[in-house]
């Protein structure tokens, strides 16, 4: 039992969630709230960062769910350094889309991440898909340079840093250093005259260009795997261009569910077919056709699991190794009073015979009550009783009253 749930409640997910449920969460929830997609969304993506970081440590989960928020933040579990603060939620977003720690990122551009969907086909004949965006490159005139050679000069303000540091004093014997992106250069170390700028991107050193990548998904292929394109990101000078990653969402499939490497299905029989056999086709996610037989003698009891092997998904990197096609069978009984009483009873013949009991014919009458079967209504009860309760509220609100003259 948790002692609170706002942590599960912020990704969607239920307190006995597993490892790969968080992970899935997380996953939807942090590309959709993203601040490059949702500027506004900030608070909202801070608070799923958090969330994550908490949940998907085993220790600071079980604090969590001892203690609440509040055990977390007195514990001083949190990765932000004493007083249990939180990591920052770039970093936990970077370190889950495999971009590394903020550190890294100083030295190189930020990833872009991409989310397609794609279907159980996709993933189990493999697909290539293409996908248009728009990134920044260096500009080719130029050379990165945003002017001609030699025509960029040091700015004076800030000293070729790109930033300026202030001197705040709060209280008497107190300073605070603040550092703030350069006025004069807006940060790029240097300033360009109007005239010696380059024609093509204006002295920005880098232009928007539109780039078609082709996003080869391969058989086997999960849910959440990540496509990297290295060095595909924005281009900056002086930096090394980040990575473009590609995030597979897969769209939920109308007959199967992928557990691992294999498929799983639910297949119905009538009462004749699980005791006397079947042949039913089963089309595959490749076109083919499987004949799903049981042959007579072969009982199917309901709830019975049953799979063929090397029919589930193929393996990644393994592609003529596949998993198993696993079938959970329910078997419908037909309607009350299907046969008439004479045929039931030459039914029975064919039946097992029924187990041994004392028969209600070799008994007494005043020796047992008859007690006839009836069908079971829960919401109509469940109602009834909700009436019923308010209705002995309203009996006991009207109390004694006191004459009045």
């Amino acid at each position: 039992m948790v002692k609170e749930t706002g942590f599960y409640d912020t990704l969607g997910v239920k307190p006995n969630a597993t490892p790969d449920e968080l992970k899935r969460a997380y996953r939807k929830l942090a590309l959709k709230y993203h601040p490059d997609k949702n500027p506004t969304e900030g608070e909202k993506f801070k608070q799923i960062s958090q969330a994550y970081e908490v949940l998907s440590d085993a220790k600071k989960r079980e604090l969590y769910d001892r203690g609440g928020e509040k055990a977390i933040k007195e514990g001083g579990t949190g990765g932000g350094g004493g007083g249990g603060g939180f990591a920052s939620p770039m970093d936990i977003f970077d370190l889950f889309f495999g971009g590394g720690s903020r550190m890294h990122r100083e030295r190189k551009g930020k990833n872009i991440v991409h989310q397609i969907s794609v279907t159980l086909e996709d993933l189990y004949n493999g697909a290539t898909r293409k996908l248009a965006l728009q990134k920044n490159t260096i500009c080719e005139r130029c050379e990165g340079r945003g002017s001609r050679k030699g025509a960029a000069q040091m700015c004076m303000t800030c000293h070729g840093t790109g930033m300026q540091v202030r001197m705040h004093q709060l209280v008497p014997g107190m300073v605070q250093q603040v550092s703030t992106v350069c006025h004069s250069c807006q940060g790029q170390g240097q300033r360009i005259s109007h005239k010696d700028r380059c024609k093509v991107c204006g002295g920005r050193k880098i232009l928007r260009q539109k780039k078609i990548l082709e996003v080869h998904i391969d058989k086997g292929m999960r849910d959440g795997q990540k496509i990297v394109f290295h060095g595909e990101g924005d281009q900056e000078p002086g930096i090394e261009p980040g990575d473009i990653i590609i995030v597979l969402d897969q769209r939920e499939h109308p007959h199967f569910t992928r557990k691992g490497e294999d498929l799983v299905m639910s297949m119905k029989l009538q009462l004749v077919e699980a005791l006397c056999g079947f042949k039913k086709p089963v089309q595959t996610l490749d076109k083919r056709t499987l004949l799903i037989t049981s042959h007579p003698g072969e009982l199917i009891k309901p709830g019975d699991t049953k799979c063929v092997l090397n029919e589930g998904m193929p393996m990644h990197r393994r592609p003529f190794e596949k998993g198993r096609l696993i079938i959970h069978f329910s078997v419908v009984f037909p309607q009350a009073n299907f046969l008439p009483e004479q045929r039931l009873k030459e039914l029975e013949r064919y039946l097992p015979d029924k187990l041994d009991a004392e028969q209600p014919d070799s008994m007494d009458d005043d020796l047992y009550i008859y007690a006839d079967l009836e069908d079971c209504d829960f919401e109509n009860r469940k109602r009834h009783n909700h009436q019923y309760y308010y209705m002995e509220e309203d009996d006991c609100t009207g109390g004694v009253q006191c004459q009045t003259s």
